[in-house]
């Protein structure tokens, strides 16, 4: 099983361009759709919790998922597994790259890798709210924190303590009225 966590989340770390977010719905249809290993609520839950840690989004996902199938010892895979790919793939880039770097070829190619990049996370985003099953409330609340982040240049960090906050309150409101 270890070894099939490994492979998993080394597939996803090598054919992932973009990085975290971009990881998501890859990440996704493999530990949801074809292994099994974590229900789809579980992810969305995972994905929460992985946003609100420090570092990366798709290494915060592997940790969790590594641990809820095999403990310490498949957290540990299953990083190894998601960075391993990037940190070889940078190393050899980084071996070579500053003999090409205004080589108008290479600069034209990355120019065309960032549409690509830019649909995947629309991707990502959009599956992720299909998912959440928001009704037209809580896509209200989506869309105008979106706007304080994108306008108001609010800390996307104050947003979430406000949301958790505001959760609390709502869901402790809402015992007490039953």
């Amino acid at each position: 099983m270890l070894l099939e966590m490994f492979k998993t989340f080394f597939k996803v770390g090598a054919f992932t361009i973009g990085g975290g977010y971009a990881m998501l719905p890859i990440i996704q249809e493999e530990v949801v759709d074809k292994k099994n290993w974590v229900e789809e609520d579980e992810f969305l839950d995972a994905i929460a919790i992985s946003q609100s840690a420090p570092g990366a989004i798709a290494v915060n996902i592997s940790i969790y998922i590594g641990y809820k199938l095999k403990g310490v010892m498949g957290s540990l895979v299953c990083t190894l597994g998601t960075v391993l790919p990037s940190f070889l793939i940078i190393l050899s880039i980084a071996t070579v790259f500053f003999q090409f770097r205004s080589n108008p070829i290479i600069e034209k190619m990355f120019l065309g890798i960032r549409p690509a990049v830019v649909a995947l996370i629309a991707s990502a985003v959009y599956k992720l709210a299909k998912a959440s099953k928001f009704g037209y409330f809580k896509l209200l609340i989506s869309l105008l924190a979106a706007f304080a982040i994108i306008f108001l240049s609010i800390s996307p960090i104050y947003l979430i303590l406000c949301g958790g906050i505001g959760a609390i309150i709502y869901y402790k409101n809402k015992e007490k009225q039953k």
